[in-house]
């Protein structure tokens, strides 16, 4: 964290947008807690002066009636102290949680303004975003309570050192100078405790991740068969240990200036205490002022810790509340055009033209020069061995990244001068690793085009091309069956859970991994009618007559469409308008099934390799 000029005012720039959070989201709420502290700053004031009033009238004989109006003043304040801090604390609360879930959602929506993939696949930012989510719950609600509570406690310092100074200005000062030291250590060690969070960040993500492995259901078999729990464990123990030292380190530091600190305000404690009791047996001082003194030193010694510790506690959220800034003003991960064309319906094809792609600038080139293209109206077959670069294609074609040499055109136009929104709108994809998501049958389809999300009709329609509708209709209850058993569907629902268990009863049902793949084919049925259509492996986990089904019913649905379809399975993608090799980053073959046998090249192998496996045994007769 910088300590320069750049640094101070961009930590005063994060007070003052985490105030107009807390006035977007609670505005009435943060007006009447101003109003709260401003009387609660001067309740310890008004206390020790009136305490002195009533102990001058009372010493100096003018009897009660002269003391009566201070003394319903000190049962006035006495009632606002009681009730000011439990009335506060609510509010606090409330703007807290309204605050959070305000600063939640810009989060989610500055996420969302990533586009691409680049950032996700960068373990710097992954840490970031841990920071920002974390510092998104609480910092903002903390800077705001940090910056009343300092306005409150510094209004109660200056009456307190006033009424001291009416007294002994000299002793006024020495107190009110103590505070230079505290506040400039606390502040030093507020950066420190920052800093360490930033550095034990990337040790806690990992603590978590061998943390959740225990309750993970999709690791928990090999964690079983294995017997990986010990190995894991003592992982995570280990990651502990790191972030601990780096804590107990930060602690030590804390503890050796409190308490530096602590004996230098008994110090100027004891020094008041002394020099009041001589000024009052020299007669310098009234019985009300040596009470206000006392009064006023203790009060003022206890209000100016707490402001250090504010201050503090201000100062460490204010910076990690730098780490929620930076993710909401992080720069989109893809360029977008000033002014983005619109999109045109698809006419003439997609090309990729002299495309070169890799992950990052310390990595081997994945895509050395592509040229594909894909007429309108016709489907091409994309076939390579593992890490060819088909899938690269597909998150070029979607745009979840940008050549790094070359250009991806939509009929001509370069997927760089359009709307990426509108372009991803015109495209229907299943994904070789597509989601299974823990919500009911129903959703997990209608996620295909959020617009049919309660289309029932629509929904069933789609599940019944990818051959997963009479699967989904026979759970427990139907499409609105949660395919989870890491969630409840109702999760308000506690009730008789030991009743359940017993019964041996479940809120969710699980699918087969065959099953969750038509039920992925289904969402991407749902989203028809898209110009493009994508199938990255569509049948890789479905028995043989599944697949044989599935891909007839692909044929149905992608004829006349433009379509590219990937595949380790030749079989499949044999009736393909055109099948395209890619090895070694480049196209090394093109042409039909019949073509690319004849040609005798890398795709005739494969497919005589595939058709090898079925041929070693001849069919009974």
């Amino acid at each position: 964290m910088p300590a320069d000029g750049a640094g101070a005012r961009r930590t005063l720039g994060n007070a003052g947008r985490a105030i107009r959070l807390g006035m977007r989201a609670s505005r009435p709420w943060l007006i009447g807690d101003v109003a709260a502290m401003l009387v609660a700053a001067v309740v310890p004031v008004a206390t020790v002066w009136l305490l002195k009033t009533v102990l001058d009238a009372v010493a100096g004989g003018r009897g009660l009636a002269a003391a009566t109006p201070a003394v319903a003043g000190l049962v006035l304040t006495g009632l606002a102290a009681a009730a000011l801090p439990a009335l506060s604390d609510y509010s606090h609360q409330e703007i807290g949680r309204r605050v959070g879930r305000r600063a939640q959602s810009e989060i989610y929506t500055a996420m969302a303004r990533l586009q691409g993939l680049g950032r996700l696949e960068d373990p710097v930012f992954h840490d970031r975003l841990r920071m920002a989510q974390a510092a998104g719950r609480s910092s903002p609600g903390q800077v705001i309570n940090g910056v009343l509570g300092t306005g409150q406690l510094a209004i109660t310092c200056g009456g307190l050192v006033v009424v001291l100074a009416t007294i002994s200005p000299p002793l006024a000062a020495v107190n009110l100078l103590g505070l230079v030291p505290a506040l400039l250590a606390e502040i030093r060690l507020s950066r420190v405790r920052a800093d360490m969070v930033w550095r034990i960040s990337p040790h806690e993500r990992r603590e978590y991740f061998y943390a959740e492995l225990q309750s993970s259901l999709p690791a928990a078999k090999e964690m079983r068969l294995l017997g990986l729990s010990e190995l894991f464990r003592q992982r995570m123990l280990d990651q502990l240990a790191v972030s601990d030292e780096h804590r107990r380190r930060v602690d030590g530091r804390q503890v050796r200036a409190q308490l530096g600190l602590s004996v230098l305000s008994a110090g100027v404690l004891a020094g008041g205490l002394v020099w009041a009791v001589g000024a009052a047996t020299g007669g310098r001082l009234s019985v009300g002022d040596v009470a206000a003194l006392v009064a006023g030193i203790a009060a003022l010694q206890g209000t100016l810790a707490s402001l250090v510790g504010r201050v503090s506690s201000m100062h460490h959220a204010l910076l990690m509340f730098d780490h929620f800034r930076a993710v909401l003003e992080a720069e989109p991960d893809l360029p977008a055009a000033a002014d983005p064309r619109p999109v045109p319906a698809l006419r003439r094809g997609i090309e990729l033209r002299d495309v070169w792609f890799r992950y990052a600038p310390d990595q081997d080139w994945v895509l050395r020069g592509v040229n594909l293209h894909i007429p309108h109206g016709t489907s091409v077959g994309l076939v390579g061995v593992n890490g060819a670069g088909k899938s690269t294609v597909v998150k070029l074609l979607c745009r979840f990244y940008d050549p790094d040499r070359g250009a991806v055109l939509w009929d001509g136009i370069d997927l760089r001068e359009l709307d990426v929104a509108a372009l991803r709108a015109r495209i229907g994809a299943l994904f070789q690793d597509y989601m299974s998501y823990d919500l009911s049958a129903a959703e997990n389809v209608g996620l295909g085009d959020v617009a049919a999300l309660d289309d029932e009709e629509r929904i069933r329609a789609a599940a019944r091309r990818a051959g997963i509708d009479a699967a989904l209709d026979g759970l427990p209850h139907g499409y609105r069956t949660m395919l989870s058993r890491t969630f409840s569907a109702d999760p308000d629902d506690r009730e008789d859970t030991d009743d359940r268990e017993e019964a041996g009863a479940t809120t969710g049902a699980l699918l087969s991994g065959g099953q969750w793949q038509r039920l992925a084919l289904a969402r991407t049925f749902l989203r028809d009618r898209r110009d493009l259509l994508v199938l990255d492996e569509p049948s890789s986990g479905l028995d043989a007559g599944a697949e044989y089904a599935v891909h007839h019913g692909l044929r149905e649905h992608r004829a006349g469409a433009t379509s590219l379809l990937i595949s380790h399975r030749l079989g499949a993608i044999r009736d393909a308008d055109c099948i395209v090799v890619l090895s070694g980053g480049v196209v090394a073959e093109r042409g039909t099934h019949r073509q690319l046998l004849a040609t005798g090249g890398t795709y005739a192998d494969l497919f005589r390799m595939q058709a090898d496996g079925y041929r070693d045994e001849e069919l009974p007769a």
